[in-house]
C-alpha cells in the first residue's frame, strides 16, 4: 500500500477501551481532494543529503507544510509531507479518527523515505510534531524539527473533554476566510480527545528521543501553553537539543509565511539541518 493510499483510506487500527463518541461519524468522502491539501514529494535539483518527513497540525493540511517543504528542498533535501486521516476531506470524516491512524500514516510515510537510503529528518507542526515524537521513540531520526509542540491545550475544559464529547460533537473557532479552503472551523471534540491521548502516551517516554531536537515556541500562541513546550525539552533525552522562543507579536502558527518571524524559523530550522547533515 502506498502513502497516497493509506492516508485517503485511512485504515483503522485495533481499538482500544476508550469507548467511541455516541455518535457515528460519517462515511470518509469521495470526493477527490483539494489539490493544495493533498500530501506532496519534492525532490530537489541536486543529489540529496537527506530526506524530510513533513507534519501538519490537527484540523490543518499539507498546505500549511509547504512553505517549509520548498525551502528544504531547495536546500538539498527530499521532502515528504503526508496527510493525516480525516483531514482536508471533512469535519465529520476527522470526528471519528483516532491518532493511531495518524501515527500509522507518520510511520508509513518514514518507512517510504528510510528506504532511499538517506538520513531522515523530521518537521512536525503542533500536534504533527507530537506524532513525530512518538515516531522517535523506536525510529532513527537524523534530527527533529518541532514548531509548537505542547503537553497541554490552552482551552479551560480541555481535561473535561473525554466527557464533552458524547454531548457536543465540535468547538468552532473563528477563521480567516482566506484560510477557510486549508483548516477546518470546527474543532471534533473526540479529536481533542484524541490529541490527549496521544499526549498520554509520548509524555511518560520523552526520555527515549535521543535525536537531535530544536524546538520552536512563542509567547503569542492562544492555541496550546507554550509553557509546556520548555517542560517536554527538558525531558528529551536529546543530548544535543535547542530551544528558540519567539515573543507574544508571534502566534501558534509557525509554519507559514503567516508567521511574523518566518524567514527567521526557515533559516534556524535549515541551519539545524545542514549542520547535522554535514556532520557539524
Amino acid at each position: 500500500m502506498t502513502v497516497q493510499d493509506s492516508i485517503t483510506r485511512g485504515q483503522p487500527l485495533p481499538e482500544d477501551s476508550t469507548p467511541p463518541p455516541p455518535h457515528p461519524p460519517e462515511k470518509s468522502p469521495t470526493h477527490p481532494l483539494s489539490p493544495q491539501n493533498r500530501p506532496f514529494f519534492l525532490e530537489p535539483r541536486q543529489s540529496p543529503e537527506g530526506a524530510a518527513l513533513l507534519v501538519h497540525g490537527f484540523t490543518a493540511s499539507p498546505w500549511e507544510m509547504r512553505p517549509l517543504g520548498e525551502a528544504l528542498a531547495a536546500a538539498g533535501f527530499l521532502v515528504l509531507c503526508v496527510l493525516l486521516p480525516g483531514h482536508g476531506t471533512t469535519v465529520a470524516d476527522l470526528a471519528g479518527r483516532r491518532y493511531e491512524e495518524w501515527l500509522a500514516t507518520v510511520q508509513e510515510g518514514y518507512g517510504q523515505l528510510a528506504k532511499k537510503g538517506l538520513p531522515v529528518f523530521g518537521v512536525g507542526m503542533s500536534t504533527g510534531a507530537l506524532l513525530l515524537l512518538a515516531l522517535a521513540e523506536r525510529e532513527k531520526f537524523a534530527g527533529l524539527a518541532l514548531l509548537s509542540p505542547f503537553l497541554r491545550l490552552r482551552h479551560r475544559l480541555a481535561p473535561l473533554v473525554g466527557l464533552l464529547r458524547h454531548v457536543k460533537r465540535h468547538q468552532r473557532r473563528r477563521l480567516p476566510e482566506h484560510l477557510t479552503p486549508y483548516y477546518y472551523d470546527r474543532r471534533p471534540l473526540n479529536g481533542i480527545h484524541q490529541i490527549r491521548r496521544l499526549i498520554r502516551r509520548i509524555e511518560p517516554n520523552l526520555d527515549a528521543v535521543t535525536a537531535p531536537v530544536l524546538v520552536f515556541t512563542a509567547l503569542g500562541d492562544r492555541t496550546v501553553d507554550a509553557a509546556s513546550a520548555h517542560r517536554l525539552y527538558r525531558r528529551l533525552g536529546s543530548p544535543r537539543k535547542e530551544l528558540h522562543q519567539f515573543d507574544a507579536e508571534v502566534g501558534h502558527d509557525l509554519a507559514t509565511r503567516g508567521n511574523p518571524r518566518w524567514e527567521e524559523t526557515r533559516e534556524r530550522l535549515l541551519d539545524f539541518f545542514r549542520g547535522i547533515a554535514s556532520g557539524a
